[in-house]
């Protein structure tokens, strides 16, 4: 009974393992990278301070978008308790058809979104894991359309969809922009390095391919659809000279080219930027939604190189 009470000795314990041992160069080239003291706070006052100005726009454009007038006083304008007016943001959602362009913009942004991401994962699935004759002179033909300036291409598509009547309608404005390449690059290496066990099993579970993207490939890019997604969306949500060439009517202007309109109409400088706060509302709520995916994608993308 004392044999079962006595603590076990030394060479009974499990061994917990040791960690690596570092050189004492290795040491001291760790310990020079770490700030101490004044490195800290000379640290902490550059990122407030490129924080500040980061943000300082923003708030300039808030701030001014709540004065009356045309006129901008500085640095007075910029007190943000003082001479508040939302004139401007009647003036905008009544006056103007800025609620015409925002669904305009919504949907030239939100279909283009959804068409890339799937016509770009379909794509990767294939330049990934499929096999056929060709495939990377293919892939790596159409990856050399990333080195194609738009601007280079701008003419020839118009003429394009003038000729196929493309002018003027939501077809015309989102049908160019649905080729990617950058996101097709994205998804292939993302897919990558996904494991082909995976597929393997789901194909000996009589799955077609066309289940296997859509049961297996699209789950696992979730993190990666919506960093993508993001891009995607802020793209074409910021477009303006495609827009510009492409709609004709005020009824088809997006935010970019409409809020761009109000120039030559002599609205006042507060109604301009109204505009422009309620064009950026949409881009903080969809950052915010997909905040988590867009965090894991980036550092997923970074970690599979």
């Amino acid at each position: 009974m004392t044999a079962l009470m006595q603590p076990p000795t030394p060479t009974e314990t499990s061994k917990t393992p040791k960690a690596p041992k570092t050189s004492p160069k290795q040491r001291r080239a760790y310990r020079a990278l770490q700030p101490t003291g004044w490195g800290i706070v000379g640290r902490w006052v550059w990122l407030s301070l490129a924080g500040i100005l980061s943000f300082f726009p923003f708030y300039a454009m808030v701030v001014l978008s709540l004065k009356p007038g045309m006129v901008v006083e500085l640095p007075g304008s910029l007190l943000p308790f003082q001479d508040i007016s939302f004139d401007a943001y009647e003036q905008v959602l009544a006056g103007q058809n800025i609620l015409g362009w925002l669904g305009n913009t919504l949907i030239y942004s939100l279909v283009s979104v959804v068409a890339v991401l799937f016509l770009s994962a379909l794509a990767g699935y294939a330049f990934a894991k499929k096999r056929f004759r060709g495939k990377e002179v293919m892939f790596w033909s159409f990856l050399a359309m990333v080195m194609v300036p738009f601007h280079v291409t701008l003419i020839p598509t118009f003429i394009l969809m003038a000729n196929l009547g493309g002018v003027d309608t939501y077809w015309g404005l989102i049908l160019p922009s649905l080729a990617n390449a950058q996101a097709v690059f994205l998804m292939r290496q993302f897919i990558s390095g996904l494991p082909d066990e995976l597929f393997e099993a789901a194909r000996i579970d009589g799955a077609g391919e066309f289940r296997i993207f859509l049961r297996i490939v699209l789950p696992l890019c979730k993190p990666i659809l919506a960093t993508l997604g993001i891009f995607v969306f802020l793209w074409h949500w910021n477009d303006f000279l495609w827009p510009l060439i492409i709609a004709k009517s005020n009824a088809m202007f997006t935010l970019t080219v409409g809020i761009s309109s109000l120039q030559q109409q002599n609205v006042p400088l507060s109604t301009m930027l109204a505009g422009s706060v309620v064009a950026l509302l949409p881009i903080f709520l969809a950052y915010l939604i997909a905040q988590r995916y867009v965090q894991e994608g980036v550092a997923g993308t970074g970690i599979k190189g």
